[in-house]
């Protein structure tokens, strides 16, 4: 015995090209400061090894808002 599922026609639904936007969006939010925070810490102290921990923590840290922020950004209105 088959069984099919039917979509809820009920329910919103993104379309792919707004996943993927949305997903480039999260990215960048995640990303963009941890390489901003890495690059300034090796210039400005000239240490690779301090610049990776720190450019670490900012990535943890914005992954920890994104959370917060995908609530809003993924929402169908």
């Amino acid at each position: 015995m088959i069984i099919f599922l039917l979509p809820d026609s009920t329910k919103s639904k993104l379309k792919i090209s707004e996943i993927i936007l949305k997903g480039t969006i999260m990215g960048a939010i995640v990303t963009i400061p941890s390489i901003i925070a890495f690059l300034i810490t090796w210039i400005v102290l000239d240490n690779l090894i301090t610049a990776i921990i720190v450019g670490a923590i900012v990535h943890f840290i914005a992954m920890g808002f994104s959370l917060k922020i995908s609530k809003t950004i993924l929402v169908k209105k």
